[in-house]
């Protein structure tokens, strides 16, 4: 039996920070440069005791008020993150709590960056046709901000703070998800990565200081690292190849899909995958410009939105394709 994306709730921190404010801080900083190149020009940033827990629990709330009862029938609840409240217990744990779920319900976290909403729908999918499940909370929510050091222009622009929460459920056979792929590339890991707070590399004085890069960029090493240059090579040479197969086992091409959503990563990604796919440019959803790269958020956010506007309907083939930290990358075609 297939699952479907029955419905989805997100939330925005209220701060927003633009590219002007980026600018006053930073005189040096060219942003017009900048922001043409990320196509970033704002991002919500959490406020200082705000955090992926506090996010997700707003999206759940706000899906629970679209969908009176839900609440009594979920009876799992998924939780992608990279920036938990604590070591120990998993966001899901709390959330669970906060949100008065039955003990009933299973919980779990899993630590997954932008390819995670997929991946967490593919744990949902496996998890609804055993059986085992009817209705699961797939959560997703980060606080990049809060890893990034304020004079690393190449991330700070970048990235913006959100949480969303989808329900996955059993669909009827004229809809649902058709087919989910997800890949790793472990040994490309150093290219995207937070070096040291963890057992590895534990917090110190030394890995606290700030060091300048060649770009000019200060980070420490508890910041967030990532090589872009390495990153789009990898975006440019694993993600078109895993669509066209998914697509051809199917029986598909590119003009059987009638919207694309890629994780919102940066206009360079978006672009290029937009040149080397040959899709149409009206095709692709994009979000960014607003809300920046949300990271595991980015792809259901911008599902959301694209159907509050129009973009996306009943009964439309859409396709969606998450990259990033791993490194890792998955795509799944959906009939929504």
């Amino acid at each position: 039996m297939p699952v479907e994306i029955k419905s989805i709730a997100y939330y925005l921190p209220e701060r927003l920070v633009n590219n002007e404010d980026l600018k006053l801080e930073n005189p040096e900083w060219d942003m017009d440069f900048a922001g043409a190149r990320t196509g970033v020009s704002q991002r919500h940033i959490a406020g200082e005791n705000e955090t992926a827990l506090d996010m997700a629990y707003s999206a759940c709330q706000e899906l629970f008020e679209a969908h009176p009862g839900l609440q009594s029938t979920v009876d799992g609840l998924i939780f992608c993150t990279q920036s938990p409240d604590h070591i120990m217990p998993p966001n899901s744990c709390i959330l669970h709590g906060k949100l008065d779920l039955a003990d009933s319900v299973f919980t779990f976290d899993f630590n997954l960056a932008c390819s995670g909403y997929i991946y967490g729908i593919a744990l949902a999918q496996g998890l609804l046709e055993s059986g085992f499940a009817s209705n699961i909370l797939l959560v997703t929510g980060d606080t990049y901000s809060k890893y990034i050091s304020e004079k690393d222009r190449a991330i700070r622009i970048l990235f913006g703070d959100g949480a969303a929460v989808s329900w996955i459920t059993s669909a009827s056979s004229s809809k649902g998800v058709i087919d989910i792929q997800c890949s790793t590339s472990g040994k490309g890991y150093e290219k995207f990565i937070i070096p040291a707070g963890g057992n590895r590399l534990p917090s110190s004085k030394e890995t606290k200081r700030l060091n300048k890069d060649s770009s000019g960029n200060y980070r420490s090493a508890e910041n967030i690292f990532m090589d872009g240059m390495a990153v789009l090579a990898f975006v440019n040479t694993k993600v078109p190849p895993q669509i066209r197969d998914v697509l051809s086992r199917n029986e598909m091409t590119i003009d059987d899909i009638d919207l694309f959503v890629f994780h919102q990563a940066s206009n360079l990604a978006l672009d290029s995958l937009t040149r080397l796919l040959q899709i149409d440019p009206e095709k692709v959803f994009r979000n960014l410009e607003e809300i920046g790269n949300t990271v595991s958020s980015s792809i259901p956010i911008a599902l959301k939105q694209a159907c509050d506007i129009g973009r996306l309907r009943q009964g439309d083939t859409v396709l969606l394709s998450g990259f990033g930290v791993g490194l890792s990358w998955a795509t799944a075609v959906v009939k929504y």
